[in-house]
């Protein structure tokens, strides 16, 4: 038997003449990089977005972009105050350019007393101080535009701070023309006469969902953080003033909104108790009763026409839905709601039976059912998915679902950029994911944390389990695997002191792989994830129709070590396979699948012994099959 290696042009950058240290630290190279040798078979292989006129998949530009997702606080501090800022974003955006993306996604700079991190909006219309000014948003605006970028910002609806001026007057007094712009209610009493809150909602950051005012003697409605009263989506007047807000964003400028938790701003009038699922608990989650609410699709139609007048993009987050047919009439072509929305299937199914901070073995059949199930859904029936494993809540993936050990984190992250990258759906990248960059170390003590949630999760239990020693080690253990605090620590720049993200003391300790994974030492050289994720966002554009308009279709859907699928358009399909496991893993290619040109890979090819691939640890790799060769020549 003789054993074959399959080869090709996987791509690289020329970088001999250009200093990546100048590229990532200075905004005045524009355009320095150029892709000079990238992909000889990709470019001999292009297809043309015009090559099949008769596709029948809706065609639209916002479908052929990627996107950067910036949490300001930790992406670079421009002043030396510890806390990242729109300076040191406008500092980066060659970096941003040069990695290939087209649209940044910025997180909430809205004025805020930041209890939440900027979730809990105080003015929507002023800057928080923190991260500048509204001229620094015009120079921004103008810095993305110039280079050929659109501006996504967040905008959350759902709730506003406590300290906003529309809750203040609301709780000023019943008879206020904006208390109706909240949700208040009496309070029930028990048979011994104790108050109680309306009902048993629990809020996502703990406790019961509803916050007593003695002023008024009535509850108001928190789904977070009790400084984060939720909104009346009830009260036409409220509706309006948010119309308003975001019309007047887009006057200046912005291309579109990414909607926070927007499928919970519809409530069940009656407010009924939600389902008991564990006894030992005094409030429980009642999204039954709001997530996709009775008249979300009413106000996401109105909010849906202000945006495609502007010709606006939007994506929404949706927790707790997953049925398709209620997501495709958010997300269906024709029905002028939202662009697409994020789905959490993924990133929930390593959630244990007592939530996210429980253990959960996740395995492959499940990944696998998730990904066919939405991506086979998505394009029978005219929706689109928003792509996605990384954001500010969620932890760095290469810790969460591979390795981040020194031999495996660059493998990990490559093998997770085509897991990712080749599927159909707009791409989301979030800051540092293009690095690789990995959870906050397991040392660190519960007295680094900064999140909200893990904060007042990590109260609550000691409160009710006191004693409980075994629960507490193995919660400690999920907050470094989950903690939203593992996206949050400081983008890591340089390997200088506070990995170049600031010259003064960060808000939030710098992960102590600073030194070994950074931009600086990855810009310009070829092995390193930053231009893997750069080659492979080029792919998606120079075949477009293959990666972003072609059908998607699972390989060996029984393997629980390798996750294979094809992308196939007009008869053209490309083989992609990766390795979840840290070992080698021997895996018998389909008898219909020959492989012949690669595309890209994270090793140098594939290893291959009559008809038995040997995938190597966290081995990923793209192929056009050898029946389709004639593609390399469209």
């Amino acid at each position: 038997m003789s054993c074959m290696r399959l080869q090709g042009c996987v791509g690289s950058i020329c970088s001999d003449s250009v200093d990546p240290v100048a590229l990532v630290s200075s905004s005045a190279l524009f355009f320095v990089y150029s892709f000079c040798c990238i992909f000889r078979t990709l470019v001999a292989m292009s297809l043309s977005s015009n090559a099949f006129e008769d596709n029948q998949v809706q065609r639209a530009w916002w479908k052929e972009a990627s996107v950067y997702q910036i949490y300001p606080s930790s992406f670079k501090d421009s002043n030396g105050d510890g806390f990242g800022d729109l300076g040191g974003v406008i500092e980066k955006l060659d970096y941003i350019k040069t990695l290939g993306v087209d649209i940044i996604w910025l997180c909430p700079i809205y004025q805020s007393p930041q209890v939440d991190m900027g979730y809990d909006i105080s003015n929507y219309k002023e800057i928080d101080a923190r991260y500048g000014t509204m001229d620094d948003v015009d120079d921004l605006i103008a810095g993305l535009h110039a280079r050929g970028l659109k501006f996504l910002m967040d905008l959350v609806v759902n709730h506003t701070s406590d300290q906003h001026e529309w809750f203040q007057q609301s709780r000023s007094s019943k008879d206020n023309t904006y208390r109706d712009w909240y949700i208040w209610r009496d309070p029930k009493y028990d048979s011994q006469g104790n108050r109680q809150p309306p009902n048993n909602w629990s809020s996502y950051f703990g406790g019961s969902a509803w916050e007593y005012d003695s002023a008024s003697n009535q509850y108001y409605l928190h789904l977070f953080d009790k400084t984060q009263p939720d909104l009346n989506w009830e009260c036409e007047e409220m509706r309006s003033a948010v119309y308003e807000t975001v019309r007047w964003w887009l006057n200046k400028g912005v291309d579109g909104f990414r909607l926070d938790v927007i499928n919970l701003i519809s409530k069940d009038q009656s407010f009924p108790d939600a389902t008991v699922l564990d006894a030992n608990q005094l409030y429980h989650h009642g999204c039954e009763h709001y997530a996709n609410g009775p008249r979300i699709h009413e106000y996401l139609q109105e909010l849906g026409g202000i945006l495609d007048s502007y010709n606006a993009f939007s994506v929404g987050e949706m927790p707790w839905v997953s049925d398709p047919e209620e997501i495709l009439k958010v997300v269906g072509y024709d029905r002028k709601e939202l662009n697409m929305i994020f789905n959490f299937d993924i990133v929930d199914m390593d959630h244990g039976p007592s939530g996210k901070f429980s253990p959960k073995d996740w395995q492959m059949s499940d990944l696998k059912s998730i990904v066919s199930k939405w991506q086979t859904f998505m394009y029978g029936n005219g929706g689109w998915n928003a792509l996605y494993l990384e954001n500010h809540d969620q932890p760095r993936t290469v810790s969460r679902w591979a390795s981040d050990s020194a031999e495996h984190r660059t493998l990990a992250a490559k093998m997770f950029a085509t897991f990712l990258g080749l599927q159909s759906g707009t791409v989301f990248l979030y800051q540092g994911q293009e690095l690789g960059m990995s959870n906050i170390p397991e040392h660190w003590e519960m007295s680094e944390f900064r999140d909200l949630e893990t904060i007042n999760h990590w109260d609550e239990l000691c409160e009710i389990r006191p004693d409980d020693k075994e629960l507490q080690v193995i919660t400690k253990q999920q907050y470094h695997i989950k903690s939203r605090d593992n996206a949050r620590t400081p983008m890591q720049w340089t390997s200088d002191k506070h990995a170049g993200f600031s010259t003064g003391d960060p808000w939030f300790r710098v992960n102590d792989t600073y030194d070994i994974c950074n931009a600086v030492s990855q810009v310009g050289l070829p092995d390193s994830p930053f231009e893997y994720w750069r080659a492979i966002l080029a792919l998606r554009k120079k075949m477009l129709d293959i990666f972003v308009y072609g059908d998607f279709k699972m390989v060996d859907a029984e393997h629980e070590d390798i996750f294979a699928y094809t992308r196939i358009f007009k008869g053209h399909t490309v083989l992609v396979a990766c390795n979840f496991r840290q070992h080698d893993v021997d895996w018998k290619l389909p008898t219909d699948m020959k492989l012949d040109e690669l595309l890209i890979s994270n090793y140098a090819g594939a290893e291959i012994d009559e008809g038995i691939v040997r995938m190597r640890a966290f081995e990923a790799f793209a192929y056009i099959q050898k029946d389709h060769a004639s593609l390399s020549r469209l």
